[in-house]
């Protein structure tokens, strides 16, 4: 055993004689991948038995695997050797010992034919692989010769073995086809010879499957076999009897599954669109698996009624443009769409009760893009047949939208319930869709039927209904334009009407008045209406993530109308995040929501609700400045930052002539007064300083400040003006104290935005210069550990080459430091990094000639440059080199 671990640990370090790959060395190891409990050995054994079987010495000991006295494993490893010998090495085979291979595969795949079913696989699959290799020239009626010699009488196998055999070799040869590693201009020729060898395997398959003495162990792996042949795109005119016989297959519930996969794998050949006379033969044997259908939903048999509703939908999915085309077919068709609609509505509730819906809603998709792109002739014609098709598929889609009973939904795992939920996401992205095909005549016919749930005294109403036609409109609203829908203004007044006993009602109708918002802008009149429901609802945990949504978009769409409504919205606001109802995330976007609010109201009245906001957080800061830094501290400090930064990031006095504008351009002056968001600034200015000052190894808590900035500068971009020195100083003291990526990230911020102006490029320059000097000391005692500085680093130089070029012109830059570090750079094995050097590269190269500095080192150190670019690096995350980069990357933003 010794010995046999030393020859394993030589072989793991690719150091093993050849001698070692023996039978019996192999057997051994065999025995350790699979017995030996120790996981080492068994990772020891695995990987010497993978250098074994790539050895010249496979040849040999593969065969004497195979040997009947051999157990199922070992047999095994010996046929999987014998493949990968043939599909990776076939160019180390004499061509002398084809015919010798050849008959050697054969004895021993009739040997197995009755033995060991994987070992016969492999086998098979050795033998597809030298069939691919040796035709379509040394070999060119190699499946015709494969039916032949297995169907030869003299055979010491029963008949049925035989078949069995031939069935599994037929079955794996096209499947080895689609994941062989042959050559592009070969697989050409392979493909083209498989086509015309299909004519000896269909008539057998056809032999086979339609002979009433075949057994159901054969006629299954006829399927299969069919299955596997018709993914070479053979052409589906001569697949038209299999077809049809894997048809009357299905009423055998074990040939069902096969015949399925087998008559769907025929039906979505890319290339079957070709032969419409087939296509249209297909539809009357799809249409006759109505009543199958019928029973099986009847009778709760989920497996039937999907595998059936799996073929009506790759017909109809695969080949709706082709059938549409046959105008004087147009009732066969629309039958067949009758039942795919059928498949859509089918009861239960998915995923408990069925599975099979969710199958149908691309097809529908499909329909609609075939229907609307016919010429307008034909479209109209067309569009009259479906227009009433795609109102009962809304009908159909909104049902089964619905929730179930509070109970049943109760006892629904949450594995489930998620399921559910992404199932009407797709209802909800079909109901988007079919608004194309239908236009505003669905909302009205949506609004009609809320309208009459809801006034209805005859009878009450279940929540669900009322939720899934709210849910509708939400799907509708969400991404088209409803601004001019008469229907908008009677479904705000029905809103307030609804009564909401249900978190996912409510959530609803959250979610649909935030997608109302724009239309709200709009009609301002309408906001009273709704308002008080989003605000009555931010108190409920429940709604937490609608109704704070909502009431985000409300402020952002529809803030120069909501001055009247600001102190309530405040108010509720700051009751419920002082009641800590919602979580983090949420509390971000209601801090933005209030920024988007007060965005809109005079200075005085902002400073006057941001002081009402905000004390208590300031407050609770300092308390927490006071104490000794611990982990609940640090949350605490990181979530009221958050607040902040979340805050100002909405908070903008001023308004851009454009809302897609870039930073370049500036915004119209603020005219009443300096701007809100600065003067709290330099109020909490020394505070943010104090806390830092305890926080500064945290690289949690620097992110947290910098964010406050480097939001506030990017939305109010010149107004920040006035807090430019300061912050410039701040973290000239913070970074290089503890060197931060974060500090980096808002030291380019500043560059970008304040650099080019004369009164501030003192500070810019100093900042520039102090954080250059750090993080090149950085470089100097080993950079590797910091790859996010330097990624950051690499980026702000980039910056202000393209910003300010005059940054690179001082004196006590030491140009020819940083392109050393930025070369150092290009060689770290994370790809980000990589790229972020490669864009201070293409930024700094075509300044050679107007910076005398940047032309000097280039010519001096140009060499180590190309060198760097052209050595491929040892390991690069998420692959690319610096020579990729080069020739992909554009400059930096």
């Amino acid at each position: 055993m010794e010995r046999r671990e030393e020859q394993l640990g030589a072989a793991g370090a690719g150091a093993a004689p050849a001698l070692d790959f023996t039978v019996e060395n192999v057997e051994k190891a065999l025995h350790q991948l699979y017995y030996d409990p120790n996981i080492d050995n068994k990772n020891l054994a695995q990987k010497w038995l993978m250098q074994a079987q790539v050895s010249p010495q496979a040849w040999h000991f593969s065969w004497q695997l195979l040997q009947p006295d051999k157990v199922p494993e070992i047999q095994y490893f010996g046929a999987s050797a014998l493949h990968i010998k043939i599909s990776r090495y076939w160019s180390d085979i004499p061509t002398d010992q084809y015919e010798s291979l050849k008959a050697q595969l054969f004895t021993q795949i009739t040997r197995f034919a009755s033995g060991s079913k994987i070992v016969l696989t492999r086998l098979c699959v050795a033998l597809a692989s030298l069939a691919l290799s040796m035709m379509p020239d040394a070999w060119p009626c190699a499946v015709a010769d494969m039916v032949r010699l297995f169907q030869a009488e003299d055979s010491p196998v029963d008949s049925q073995g035989r078949c069995l055999a031939l069935l599994e070799l037929l079955t794996v040869l096209p499947e080895e086809f689609q994941t062989s590693r042959l050559p592009q201009y070969r697989k050409g020729l392979v493909r083209t010879s498989l086509a015309v060898e299909c004519g000896a395997v269909f008539p057998l398959l056809e032999q086979l499957l339609q002979q009433p003495s075949s057994p159901s162990c054969v006629r299954q792996k006829v399927l299969k076999c069919f299955s596997s042949w018709v993914q070479l795109e053979v052409p589906l005119q001569d697949c038209e009897a299999l077809i049809q016989a894997a048809f009357a297959a299905l009423q055998d519930s074990e040939l069902f599954d096969s015949s399925v996969e087998a008559i769907v794998n025929a039906i979505s050949q890319p290339d079957a669109q070709r032969y419409v006379n087939t296509l249209l033969k297909l539809i009357p044997l799809v249409l006759g698996l109505q009543e199958q259908l019928r029973q099986a939903v009847q009778n709760g048999d989920m497996e039937t009624s999907h595998g059936i509703c799996r073929i009506a939908v790759a017909l109809g999915e695969n080949h709706s443009r082709a059938l549409l085309d046959q105008v004087e077919h147009w009732q066969s068709f629309l039958a067949l769409v009758n039942m795919i609609m059928f498949c859509t509505g089918i009861p239960g509730h998915y995923p408990v009760n069925e599975t099979t819906s969710s199958l149908t809603l691309t097809f529908w998709y499909t329909l609609q893009d075939d229907i609307l792109s016919f010429e307008a002739e034909k479209q109209a014609v067309y569009q009259q047949v479906y227009r009433p098709v795609y109102f009962q598929l809304v009908d159909v889609l909104l049902h089964k939208a619905q929730f179930p009973s509070d109970e049943e939904y109760g006892f629904w795992s949450s594995d489930e319930k998620e399921q559910f939920r992404i199932y009407r996401v797709d209802i909800s992205d079909t109901l988007m869709y079919v608004y194309e095909m239908l236009g505003a005549e669905l909302l009205s016919n949506l609004y009609d039927k809320l309208g009459r749930l809801l006034t209805s005294s005859e009878e009450p109403y279940s929540w669900q209904h009322t939720e899934a036609l709210l849910y509708g409109f939400q799907s509708i609203a969400e991404t088209i334009d409803v601004n001019y829908s008469d229907v908008v203004p009677g479904l705000i007044g029905l809103i307030p009407r609804i009564s909401i006993s249900n978190v996912q009602l409510a959530d609803t109708v959250m979610f649909t008045i935030g997608a109302l918002s724009e239309w709200l802008a709009d009609h301002p009149v309408m906001i009273n209406s709704v308002l008080p429901l989003v605000l009555h609802a931010l108190g409920n945990p429940e709604l937490s993530v609608s109704s704070v949504s909502t009431l985000k978009k409300i402020c952002r769409e529809c803030k120069y109308d909501l001055p009247p409504y600001a102190a309530n919205i405040v108010a509720v606001s700051q009751d419920v995040l002082m009641k800590q109802i919602h979580k983090t995330s949420q509390c971000m976007w209601l801090m933005q929501a209030l920024g988007f609010l007060l965005s809109a109201l005079q200075v005085e009245e902002i400073l006057k609700n941001l002081h009402s906001l905000i004390s208590p957080y300031i407050q609770q800061l300092e308390k927490l400045a006071e104490e000794i830094p611990n982990p609940s501290n640090k949350l605490a400090i990181v979530h009221i930052l958050g607040l902040l930064s979340n805050l100002f990031t909405t908070l903008d006095v001023s308004h851009h002539e454009d809302d897609h504008e870039g930073p370049e351009l500036r915004k119209l002056p603020v005219p009443q007064g300096p701007n809100p968001v600065v003067v709290v600034l330099q109020q909490v200015f020394q505070l943010i300083q104090k806390v830092l000052s305890k926080w500064l190894n945290d690289a949690q808590v620097v992110e947290a400040v910098c964010a406050i900035f480097e939001k506030s500068v990017k939305t109010l971009l010149d107004d920040f003006a006035p807090m430019v020195p300061q912050l410039c100083e701040m973290l000239g003291r913070m970074y290089s104290t503890v060197p931060q990526a974060s500090a980096l990230d808002l030291t380019r911020q500043l560059v970008h935005i304040f650099a080019h102006e004369p009164a501030h490029f003192p500070p810019i320059e100093a900042l520039f210069l102090l954080v250059t000097s750090v993080t090149l000391s950085l470089f100097q005692q080993g950079p590797r550990d910091h790859p996010d500085i330097v990624d950051s680093f690499m980026q702000l130089l980039a910056q202000a080459l393209k910003r300010k070029p005059d940054l690179f012109l001082c004196e006590r830059l030491d140009v020819k430091a940083v392109f050393q570090c930025a070369v150092l750079a290009l060689k770290f094995p994370e790809a980000p990094t990589v790229k972020a050097s490669c864009g201070f590269f293409t930024e700094l190269l075509p300044r050679c000639g107007e910076i005398e500095s940047v032309g000097k080192v280039v010519q001096e150190d140009g060499r180590m440059l190309l060198i760097a670019v052209l050595e491929p690096p040892e390991h690069v995350d998420q692959g690319g080199s610096a020579a990729t980069w080069f020739s992909i990357c554009p400059s930096q933003p």
